[in-house]
């Protein structure tokens, strides 16, 4: 008989005996069946000889068990046969006691002898089982049995049992804590099993025994590094979670040296004005760099960073999110990043997985906000996401908004405004008036866009609008009296009681803006106040002393009206302010002497409210703990320690080698490289290739390299580089350092990928002509490397020995001049300029070619030729290198003698057509020559790019060079900091652009302009209203002044009269338009400029981002007006 027939047997058709086990139903009678013949059948067939009735009833019993069906009844009958022969029987029954023993005690303690002979069974299976079920009885008069049992099983020769005495030992303290010490040495014991079956489970007991025993780890800490990859998923969980507490304890913090640079580098950014003191800063930024400098990574915290980063990949999300916060909690800055794209990976699982990740992404995204930016759309809200995951999406979107991107999540947030549920439209306004709170520039267009909504049908999405808009009038009431009108005239309509009260607040507190509504609202309310919420009604109160104290006239009858009626409320709270408020503002013989501070208390300025994340202060929590998703503190939780001041002794994890083990090979290696062991002997062939870090990360770093470089020529492998992952970036900048240690000739990369592109023949001409690059930028370096890495074993010590190899033979080779190259074709000649930039750096000399020379002749000749009328384009073409606006960028006394100014020459940067071209000029003042001019990235804001100049080599006394370099500002005006090199020196400067230089002029027809202007409509539209003085009447001057402030070209039928019709139309105002992109996106920009004779100019622009329309209006109405 099967056990799948007995199953159904039991479930359907058994005739007298289990059929009252299915009676649920009370009309069936299984209620009132007799409970004495209950399992009889069972019962008679554990007390056959058979061993098959035996198993067969075991397995129905286990199958009932998993059903949840009560079977403690049958205690007595399965413990008999616990001393059965049969082992398929012994484990089920087994299986039995462990879920039964801690209800049948008394039961389970007659049978305590079977266990102990059950402890010594050769199968591993029953040793297990035994010990299981005996550390599950819990009486504490069998704690010396638990304990010589733990301690025997501790010893096993089976990794399983050994596994098992890890799991009793938690059950056994919390039986008996003050067996605490001996556990301790078990779990000593145990932790020094080179096993990855115990790893987790003893890890596990150390956490709940003694977790404050740091000490024990020391040793083990290697090898549970090492074991981490093999362990079973739940055991990594939890060791990560261990070793990321453990680190916090025993290693140096990797970002407190940058956090000192980041210091600097800010006072510097903010510092660049000339107002600032320049000594001051440059003394921060010495001590900052004097301070980085003796940081050196404990290679223990690197094995850990190492070993834990491929489990980014695991399949378990519980570990993919252990990994993460041991990232977030211990990497370097620079590292971190390499998590972000396994925690998006998670967010296409479940739910349930989804709502953890996103809280701990929300928590992230405060403190390290450019790691999520490349994954913005991966946080899109979807109409099938639950309420909850919608509002932690939007959290993570309203975390990650910046001036770069604001204008894409606005639009984002218009769509989910429309949406059905109705939580989550508010929790959308919400987020509309964080984003305008940080980011000034959007304020304005954010408030008009939820004053829009006030309009809505919805009353709920009404009122949301008015508690947000109240709190971002507080930061500039006095330009929005229109607005407080028009809410006051909603206090009819609304019924929510926040709105209601929010309104009723604004109105008192900006009372002189509204003299005439003011008074009106509170007869509105007078006459309602008993039917009102608790919440208006305080607000009432309020609105009522306000008005009192600055229109006694109107409102002095209304507002004692008001306080009787107060006066007699059920509520208290309404009570007590009433008669505290009548005291107050109301003179009287008894009043007492804060009477006379009424108004100073009253209407006292208040402060703007601040519109924080509500997972700011959640960091102090450890991420993926339970207390950080509950934001409370649960039981159990382990505070995460701060980082050491002084780095403790890491030779209290070096492992004594016993000598008989050691091989000869490895101690003429350890001679060579004069280092202590990094791992013990039992911990397999990994140890002595890995003992020292540096080493082995070139190793991989070479091997990451391989895979990243995708193809031969130096410009694909940028493009490349700038699309992947910033996981890959942050290697390639790891691969650069260790590349610039390892001094490898990056030409013969160069050579290489230039023969994959062209014939044999050019090569040989470019060796020939074209001298290698001295000094080439860090990227370049990369680029240059990865083809060559890419041919190489990945093997360590073949990197190494061809790395020496080319140390040997690194040679310079001698200068030869370029008129080779001009011998060849037209057509060879267009290839060269044009398409092979980026392989080739011009020679390097003092006076490098300024920017124009760069086109060719009859490029610019069709440049010049694109003009569709003389009259009207004449303007808009650009302007020439004299009429450009000069900055500095070193003063002359700072920079020692050398000057150095910047301008935007306005010309298109051939290289990269998304960058923006800037020209820089070189003045040696001094009385010697400068050497080595270059630029180098200090440190760049995320997403920006820079193609340096190629190094000026000699720049002497008296003379000046100009060079062009390009730079990315991703359509933001935030600053590029730079550091600009001499010889003997380094400077820190920084490139800001204004906002009319971020964009190139496009050429379209007025139809065009139209259709496109038609597009950009509603929160993409800014209007303003100026009054233009004399000199800025006619055409010609408003013409020059837009395309001086920004780079954009005139649209052709400049004005609406010179529109060629069928019939003319009537004269009226001249309009003037202009049209132009961003570099980075290609995100148009309109510009409208519409003349009166009589009356204000009009002033109105479209643009796709809003940022940089907002910036562009006010520089355009500052160069119109001035």
């Amino acid at each position: 008989m099967s056990a799948s027939s007995a199953f159904s047997d039991e479930k359907g058709g058994s005739s007298s005996v289990g059929e009252p086990e299915y009676g649920h139903d009370p009309a069936s009678g299984g209620i009132f069946s007799s409970d004495y013949k209950r399992h009889d059948d069972l019962k008679e067939m554990l007390d056959s000889n058979k061993d098959s009735l035996k198993l067969e009833a075991m397995k129905r019993i286990v199958a009932m068990i998993a059903r949840g069906k009560n079977t403690s009844d049958l205690f007595p009958a399965v413990v008999k046969n616990v001393a059965c022969k049969n082992i398929e029987v012994k484990k089920l029954v087994y299986v039995y006691l462990v879920r039964y023993a801690e209800e049948q005690q008394d039961l389970a303690l007659l049978s305590i002898s079977t266990f102990q002979r059950g402890l010594k069974d050769p199968n591993q299976l029953i040793r297990a089982s035994a010990l299981r079920v005996l550390s599950s009885i819990r009486v504490t008069i069998i704690v010396p049995i638990m304990m010589l049992a733990i301690k025997e099983a501790a010893s096993d020769m089976s990794p399983y049992v050994r596994k098992t005495a890890a799991h009793a030992i938690p059950k056994l303290y919390s039986l008996d804590p003050e067996q605490k010490d001996q556990l301790i040495e078990v779990i000593e014991k145990l932790l020094a099993d080179k096993t990855t079956l115990v790893a987790g489970s003893v890890v596990m007991a150390f956490e709940e025994v003694c977790p404050e025993r740091i000490d024990l780890i020391h040793k083990n800490y290697r090898k549970l590094c090492n074991l981490l990859v093999d362990v079973e998923e739940w055991g990594q969980v939890v060791i990560i979670n261990m070793l990321t507490r453990y680190a916090r304890t025993q290693f140096l913090n990797p970002n407190l040296n940058e956090c000192l640079l980041e210091e600097g580098g800010e006072s510097t950014f903010y510092g660049s004005d000339a107002d600032q003191d320049e000594d001051e800063d440059e003394d921060k930024k010495d001590e900052a760099l004097s301070k980085r400098k003796p940081y050196v990574m404990d290679p223990d915290h690197r094995l850990l960073l190492r070993n834990t980063k491929p489990l980014l990949q695991s399949r378990n999300a519980a570990v993919v999110m252990a990994v993460a916060q041991l990232y977030f909690h211990l990497a370097p800055k620079a590292e971190v990043g390499v998590i972000a794209k396994a925690l998006v990976r998670l967010l296409r699982s479940h739910s349930e997985v989804q709502y953890v990740v996103l809280q701990n992404v929300a928590t992230m995204t405060i403190k390290r906000r450019g790691m999520f930016e490349p994954y913005l759309k991966s946080f899109y809200i979807r109409s099938t996401d639950p309420t909850q995951i919608k509002v932690l999406k939007l959290e993570v979107l309203t975390n990650l908004a910046s001036e770069t991107n604001i204008s894409t999540i606005l639009r984002e947030f218009q769509t989910y405004i429309k949406s059905m549920d109705k939580d989550f439209v508010a929790a959308t306004i919400q987020a509309i008036g964080r984003c305008a709170t940080h980011i000034g520039e959007v304020r304005d267009t954010c408030l008009n866009g939820l004053v829009q909504l006030l309009s809505n049908r919805d009353e709920l999405v009404v009122a949301e609008s008015v508690v947000v808009i109240k709190k971002l009038l507080q930061m500039q009431p006095e330009k929005h009296s229109d607005i407080i009108k028009h809410m006051a005239k909603l206090t009819d309509n609304i019924q929510v009681p926040m709105a209601r009260a929010s309104i009723l607040w604004l109105i008192g507190e900006y009372c002189e803006h509204v003299p005439k509504i003011a008074p009106d609202v509170l007869r509105k309310m007078a006459k309602t106040f008993t039917n009102e919420e608790d919440i208006v009604k305080l607000q009432i109160i309020n609105l009522a002393a306000k008005l009192y104290l600055t229109n006694s006239k109107q409102t002095k009858l209304l507002t004692q009206y008001v306080l009787n009626l107060a006066k007699y409320d059920q509520n208290y709270d309404i009570r007590d302010r009433a008669r505290f408020i009548r005291q107050l503002i109301v003179p009287t013989d008894k009043c007492g002497a804060l009477s006379k501070y009424a108004k100073k208390l009253i209407l006292a300025l208040k402060p703007a409210p601040i519109l924080e994340s509500p997972f700011k202060d959640r960091d102090h929590f450890q991420l993926g703990s339970l207390s950080h998703l509950l934001n409370t503190k649960a039981g159990g939780y382990q505070e995460l320690p701060d980082w050491p001041q002084d780095a403790p002794d890491p030779s209290v994890r070096n492992v004594e080698v016993p000598e008989w083990t050691k091989c000869s090979s490895r101690e003429k290696r350890k001679e060579k490289k004069v280092e202590k062991p990094f791992y013990s002997d039992s911990e397999g062939e990994s140890g002595p290739t890995e003992s020292a870090d540096s080493e082995s990360d070139s190793a991989s770093s070479s091997a990451s390299g391989s895979e990243q470089s995708g193809s031969g020529s130096e410009e694909s492998e940028e493009s490349e580089e700038r699309s992947d992952s910033d996981e890959e970036e942050e290697e390639e900048e790891e691969e650069a350092k260790k590349r610039k240690t390892q001094k490898k000739e990056p030409i013969e990369a160069v050579q290489q990928s230039e023969s994959e592109q062209s014939s044999e023949e050019e090569v040989k001409k470019r060796k020939v002509s074209i001298p290698p690059p001295r000094n080439v930028s860090e990227s370049e370096s990369d680029d240059d490397d990865s083809p060559s890495d890419s041919s190489q074993d990945s093997e360590s010590e073949d990197s190494e020995s061809e790395a020496e190899v080319k140390k040997k033979k690194k040679i310079t080779p001698p200068k030869a001049p370029t008129k080779p190259v001009k011998k060849e074709g037209k057509k060879e000649k267009k290839e060269m300029s044009l398409l092979d930039f980026d392989d080739f750096e011009p020679t390097p000399s003092p006076q490098v070619t300024p920017v124009g020379n760069f086109l060719s002749s009859s490029l610019v000749t069709d440049l010049e030729g694109l003009s569709l009328t003389d009259t009207v384009l004449s303007p808009a073409t650009i302007s020439p290198s004299g009429s450009l606006k000069s900055y500095e960028l070193l003063h002359r006394i700072t920079g020692e003698g050398l000057w150095v100014e910047y301008c935007f020459s306005r010309q298109p940067f051939l290289p990269d057509p998304h960058m923006v071209a800037v020209q820089i000029q070189f003045t040696n003042s001094a009385a010697t020559e400068a050497k080595s001019l270059r630029l180098e990235e200090a440190k760049l804001q995320s997403g920006m790019r820079v193609k340096e100049f190629p190094e000026i080599e000699v720049l002497p006394a008296g003379e000046s060079a100009t060079v062009v370099m390009g730079v990315d500002f991703c359509d933001s005006t935030q600053a590029a900091n730079l550091q600009l090199c001499t010889h003997s020196r380094k400077f820190f400067v920084s490139i800001q652009p204004p906002v009319g230089e971020l964009m190139t002029p496009s050429f379209m027809t007025e139809n065009e302009f139209k259709k496109e202007q038609g597009q950009l409509m509603g929160m993409n539209e800014i209007t303003e209203k100026m009054q233009l003085p004399e000199r800025c009447q006619n055409e010609h001057a408003i013409v020059q002044r837009v395309i001086a402030a920004a780079n954009l070209s005139r649209v052709p039928c400049g004005s609406d009269k010179e529109c060629s019709s069928p019939a003319p139309p009537p004269p009226g105002p001249p309009v003037h338009r202009f049209a132009g992109r961003t570099v980075t996106s290609g995100s148009l920009v309109l510009v409208t400029v519409a003349t009166k004779e009589s009356g204000p100019s009009q002033l109105t622009i479209n643009c796709e981002k809003m940022v940089i329309g907002t910036m562009l209006v006010k520089d355009i109405l500052l160069a119109l007006t001035q």
